[in-house]
């Protein structure tokens, strides 16, 4: 088969709200059509961090192959760049294989990385980070904020205070360059969109009420609490090489079930703050949705939704095993 660099082939996008039904759609595609799973959850990708990302079961997992899932050590950040470069890797093996990369998650920054590029941002600097990091200790993240209202109001618009990550990374690329990052991100695209035609699918409230979403999202997080998602965190705070600024531990669920452990508040304080901050996550993934291109939009709890998206996807032209 020709490389997907020479030409356009398709790849499928499943996207949509934590807790919509998207990892059970994707299995039951991946039994009917020649697919290969790339997984598109910034919290999936971490090793020893199972329950609380809503990862397939291990011998799911094992049956059908997920990549980018399970690989990477807590401790080490991944950014979008990164995923691109894996993630488009991944998609020409499994087009020369004669199959199609079906990509599935919530993490919508990956998406619109991979699908449109990227502007050209300079590298992490340790050293900068490192005095960042110590400025915040000695003023806290607040001061840093304010710092970045001052050098780059566009991008403090479009983060939060508590963001304390992406407020690093924006005064990081500042100190760096001397340009604010929403000038950098201005800039015409280093790497353009990925040669591939992508087939956008999003299972979201259409006919059914987002209260029933929420009620979802309450349910899937007391299960996970069920299943042991207390003593998961645990285990990654015995670790003692972890801490909670790091991407990974501030996912959502494990941030709260952290400062559950280090007595920062109580379980009902930890129950509720989990459920709220993955309702607002839900919130933020269906606006990323709202303006996406070419999106072709399924009722999360559609009776017959398998065999409508399978129906779909024929239509498309997607080969069937």
């Amino acid at each position: 088969m020709d490389s997907p660099h020479c030409k356009k082939t398709y790849a499928i996008c499943l996207m949509g709200p934590t807790a919509c039904g998207k990892t059970d759609l994707a299995l039951t595609i991946s039994q009917q059509y020649k697919v290969e799973i790339i997984n598109v959850d910034s919290a999936q990708i971490y090793q020893g961090m199972d329950i609380g990302s809503g990862k397939p079961p291990v011998h799911i997992r094992e049956k059908i192959k997920h990549h980018l899932m399970d690989f990477l050590d807590p401790s080490t950040p991944y950014s979008a760049a990164q995923f691109r470069h894996d993630a488009l890797t991944l998609m020409e093996e499994i087009t020369r294989r004669g199959r199609t990369p079906l990509l599935v998650g919530g993490t919508m920054l990956y998406y619109k990385i991979l699908q449109e590029g990227m502007a050209t941002l300079p590298d992490a600097s340790m050293s900068v980070r490192k005095q960042l990091d110590a400025l915040a200790a000695e003023k806290g993240w607040q001061f840093l904020y304010e710092m970045l209202v001052q050098n780059d109001p566009i991008s403090a618009m479009r983060i939060k205070p508590s963001d304390t990550q992406r407020i690093q990374r924006a005064l990081e690329i500042h100190q760096l360059t001397g340009h604010p990052m929403s000038y950098w991100l201005a800039q015409p695209k280093q790497e353009m969109g990925a040669p591939y035609q992508f087939i956008n699918l999003a299972l979201v409230p259409i006919q059914t009420s987002r209260s029933v979403l929420h009620e979802r999202i309450q349910i899937r997080f007391d299960a996970m609490l069920a299943q042991g998602l207390i003593e998961e965190v645990k285990n990654l705070i015995e670790r003692n090489d972890l801490h909670d600024s790091l991407p990974s531990i501030r996912a959502v669920g494990y941030r709260q079930v952290w400062k559950y452990l280090k007595q920062e508040m109580s379980y009902e304080e930890m129950r509720e703050k989990a459920i709220a901050a993955t309702r607002q996550l839900a919130k933020r993934q269906l606006t990323w949705l709202r303006g996406w291109p070419a999106l072709q939009q399924f009722d999360f709890l559609c009776p017959d939704l398998p065999n409508t998206v399978s129906g779909f996807l024929h239509h498309q032209g997607i080969e069937s095993k």
